[in-house]
């Protein structure tokens, strides 16, 4: 008896595949990015077909997957490509805490996992409750710097902003989180993070490993404690 929802499914974004593999539905990727870091064990059970912004088309195409899932406007020409080569193509474009939820939940009924999801999804929630409360209970929130990418500087997207004050602190750049594209999120003058005096800067680069050194060394005059 065949399982219920999508049986071949490739994953353009680390978070698909490690939602697939949370939910125990790993069986169904065919495909994965060559980012793919978690689980471990997804780089040596699924072929890597595409890195952020482009893919190996024909090897994706030869997978012959029912549905291709990616994320955000930064994958449209990947996209565009692959619909051309006539795959299926679902691209989301979540910004917020609550839209990733919202996504979850929709890959989850993809692969008939709607319970599951529901059931992670509130731990989760409950785990965000636990940690604003005990945050509340600080005598001072922190003003933390969130750095994305390096070159051009890109400053920290909606979710991330959000998770930073659900964790006690407040995103020093609230009105650039608040701009759903990348491009409005770059930061022209680096300076700027001086100016604002964050009391953490922390990062996480999308496609390389984070330098902490190269950032506090920029930085190191602002006075600000770098992780």
């Amino acid at each position: 008896m065949s399982t219920p929802g999508l049986q071949r499914i490739v994953c353009l974004t680390e978070e698909t595949t490690e939602w697939l593999y949370l939910l125990g539905e790993e069986a169904r990727i065919v495909g994965i990015s060559g980012y793919t870091v978690r689980p471990k064990r997804a780089r040596q059970e699924k072929p890597r077909v595409s890195a952020f912004l482009d893919g190996k088309i024909d090897r994706i195409v030869a997978l012959e997957p029912e549905l291709v899932i990616g994320f955000s406007d930064m994958q449209a020409a990947l996209a565009d490509a692959l619909i051309r080569a006539g795959l299926n193509v679902l691209i989301t474009n979540q910004r917020s805490v609550a839209e990733i939820f919202a996504t979850l939940r929709l890959v989850a009924g993809l692969v008939g996992r709607g319970d599951a999801a529901e059931a992670w999804i509130a731990q989760c929630e409950q785990r965000h409750a636990e940690i604003r409360a005990e945050a509340a209970q600080w005598p001072r929130r922190p003003r933390v710097y969130f750095e994305e990418w390096d070159e051009p500087i890109i400053v920290g997207i909606r979710w991330v902003a959000e998770l930073i004050r659900i964790a006690g602190g407040d995103d020093i750049f609230p009105e650039r989180a608040a701009c759903a594209l990348a491009r409005d999120r770059i930061l022209a003058d680096a300076d700027e993070v001086v100016r604002r005096a964050p009391d953490l800067i922390l990062g996480s680069w999308c496609g390389k490993k984070f330098r902490a050194d190269r950032v506090a060394a920029r930085y190191r005059r602002g006075g600000s404690r770098c992780c």
